[in-house]
């Protein structure tokens, strides 16, 4: 076929296909010629520029960042919201879009494990709508959640409410996050609720867990589950710089191993990594360091974060996998800026 031919049968094609709406079906049935060959008509199209496709995406919207974020960090998926820089608001726009997340990737036979004492998660089951394609799943607490009984509440709601969104059965651990010693926390094993509970950690496919500051937030350290000052002044010489469910590790996500480990009730990290999907929920300039070392140590692999956030951790968590231009162009592209 000569070469403007080839180019007319490819316009028209393209036209048809683009333009009239036609399925490649009626486009073969129309041409006589072959469904494969319309096909590949349609994809040298695109290649010779007449076809142009171009996305004009809703503000709000941040690919270019969720991409280089999953590239960075090895994520399986990222999802990136426009908020404000004040930690509230941030709570409240995360929780939105994990509501969503939940509601459209749970399913029936899942055994979802959920963290406590997270604003984030609270947002985030307080924003759900029932979701029936999730009917029966069960949900289990992963970190005590027994404290102070004006914030025990959040964590025991945390639970039932995920579960009653989901139509499953829900596990709580009845049991303080973290006890006076390592032989109080024996002796609250050997409770059969507890075991109940913890004898599921190793069963979930999927975790929803917040990311922690060393530093507690206002909701933990109002529920008691806390350390003292001079503990986590230890954990900060350690090089902690965040936590868990109160597994404490360090900047490059390695574990941070001292005797508070053996008072913390609740999954333990490696179970944690073994849950197919694990969804970590937090954003804001305080939790920064603690969000990049846990994608650093692998301990989520789906982060849902604010813009401002997702960007800080590009810039860094760049420097240490050699791809600082690249991201920091993603970035540019992300604000609107011209990019050479």
């Amino acid at each position: 076929m000569a070469r403007l031919d080839d180019l007319r049968l490819m316009a028209k094609v393209a036209h048809l296909y683009y333009r009239v709406g036609l399925r490649q079906t009626q486009i073969t049935e129309r041409l006589g010629v072959h469904q494969s060959t319309v096909s590949r008509l349609l994809q040298r199209a695109e290649k010779e520029g007449i076809v142009r496709i171009s996305l004009s995406l809703p503000s709000g919207l941040h690919p270019e960042l969720e991409d280089a974020l999953q590239s960075s960090y090895g994520l399986r998926e990222a999802i990136v919201v426009d908020s404000i820089d004040r930690e509230d608001q941030i709570v409240r726009d995360l929780g939105g879009a994990a509501a969503h997340h939940l509601e459209t990737t749970l399913g029936p036979g899942d055994v979802v494990g959920i963290s406590s004492w997270s604003a984030a998660l609270l947002a985030t089951v307080e924003a759900m709508h029932p979701s029936p394609r999730a009917a029966g799943a069960r949900v289990v607490q992963i970190l005590g959640g027994i404290g102070n009984p004006d914030a025990e509440v959040h964590a025991t709601q945390l639970t039932r409410r995920l579960a009653g969104m989901l139509s499953g059965a829900a596990t709580l651990l009845p049991a303080p996050g973290a006890v006076g010693s390592a032989r109080a926390k024996r002796v609250l094993l050997e409770d059969r609720y507890v075991r109940e509970a913890v004898a599921l950690f190793d069963a979930l496919n999927v975790a929803i867990v917040g990311i922690g500051a060393v530093a507690p937030s206002k909701l933990l350290a109002a529920s008691g589950n806390v350390f003292s000052p001079k503990e986590l002044k230890s954990l900060a010489a350690r090089g902690a710089v965040g936590d868990i469910c109160l597994r404490f590790f360090d900047a490059e996500g390695a574990p941070v191993a001292t005797p508070l480990n053996d008072r913390v009730i609740a999954i333990e990290l490696e179970q944690l990594r073994r849950a197919d999907r694990v969804v970590g929920i937090a954003g804001g300039r305080r939790k920064t360091a603690a969000i990049r070392g846990a994608l650093r140590g692998g301990w989520v692999n789906v982060l849902i974060t604010d813009r401002g956030t997702a960007e800080r951790l590009l810039r860094s968590g760049a420097q240490s996998r050699g791809s600082r231009r690249s991201v920091q162009r993603v970035a540019r592209l992300a604000r609107g800026a011209r990019v050479p």
